[in-house]
């Protein structure tokens, strides 16, 4: 076990911050505490009510989030607050004990057809990861306790992971029956609510086969591309099960080359989606610099 580094993520609430380790804080589950007295299976958490401006305390498998009362600014504290919990944890002090019960939440797993008659879609109502994993056989599954364990189903042969679903690709030696869905459905509902751990986000893994070129790292018509599948193209392809990434832009050809995950690799409609879809709108947005677009992985 290495040694704890914590590092600081505001959120969508002012009041909220997280503070991230890139260690495992608990075995799963999440836990949320509302003041001291409900903190008694929480060493970390206790700790931390001590100081006046802490009004709740969450902590996940890899983050621990504060919210605070008005009376201070965070950024006044948060580097204070990091350093501390830093120190707690690299002492080798609990976080919560094995007493401590995560908090309940309530779990509802919906299953959706894809446009890859391989692929079936498990969307959730709760957040599963930040980011997006993808499973190509059982030996990548390093991070992912949950697609490990859905690669013991013989049929399972991709794994795709993203915020709030999971795509399942099946091998050709069944068809997706009501009751291979339903099977698979309350799998994943299960495990959900045993609050087992469904990524362990402190393992480095690589999550696609080609490197991912960061946005803050484009520049012209290469960014100008990357911005239009961000904002236009991902939501369409995610709600199918799916993701798309950029991957290069040729000046000299004018080719778009990008990797296809989850639903949309390798699915049949899918250089049809290419070619009608995508293609045609980089080609209308950014006139005279696209020719085609082409799937590294397609």
């Amino acid at each position: 076990m290495g040694k704890h580094e914590i590092s600081i993520e505001t959120t969508n609430n002012p009041s909220i911050v997280k503070f991230n380790s890139n260690q495992l804080l608990t075995k799963g589950g999440s836990y949320q505490y509302n003041n001291v007295d409900e903190a008694k299976e929480s060493p970390l958490s206790k700790q931390l009510f001590h100081l006046p401006f802490v009004s709740k305390v969450f902590i996940s498998a890899n983050f621990i989030a504060i919210e605070k009362f008005d009376i201070v600014e965070w950024d006044a504290i948060q580097e204070e607050i990091r350093e501390l919990v830093e120190l707690y944890l690299n002492q080798g002090n609990s976080v919560v004990t094995d007493a401590a019960e995560p908090k309940k939440i309530a779990v509802e797993i919906y299953a959706e057809s894809t446009p890859n008659p391989e692929v079936m879609k498990f969307g959730s109502n709760r957040l599963l990861t930040e980011k997006d994993f993808e499973y190509k056989n059982k030996e990548a599954t390093t991070n992912s306790p949950l697609a490990a364990a859905l690669f013991g189903y013989v049929f399972v042969k991709e794994v795709y992971i993203a915020e709030n679903y999971v795509s399942i690709t099946k091998t050709e030696t069944i068809e997706w029956s009501s009751t291979v869905v339903n099977d698979l459905r309350q799998y994943i509902k299960s495990y959900i609510e045993d609050n087992k751990l469904v990524i362990d986000e402190t393992i480095a893994v690589s999550k696609i086969e080609v490197p991912q070129v960061a946005l803050e790292d484009l520049t012209g018509t290469s960014l100008d591309i990357a911005g239009i599948l961000e904002e236009y193209v991902k939501p369409a392809v995610a709600s199918d099960g799916g993701n798309i990434i950029f991957e290069s832009y040729d000046e000299d050809s004018q080719v778009v080359h990008v990797i296809l995950q989850g639903a949309c690799s390798g699915c049949p409609s899918s250089t049809v989606t290419l070619k009608n879809g995508i293609e045609t709108m980089l080609k209308e947005m950014l006139p005279n610099k696209i020719a085609a677009v082409v799937a590294s992985n397609g």
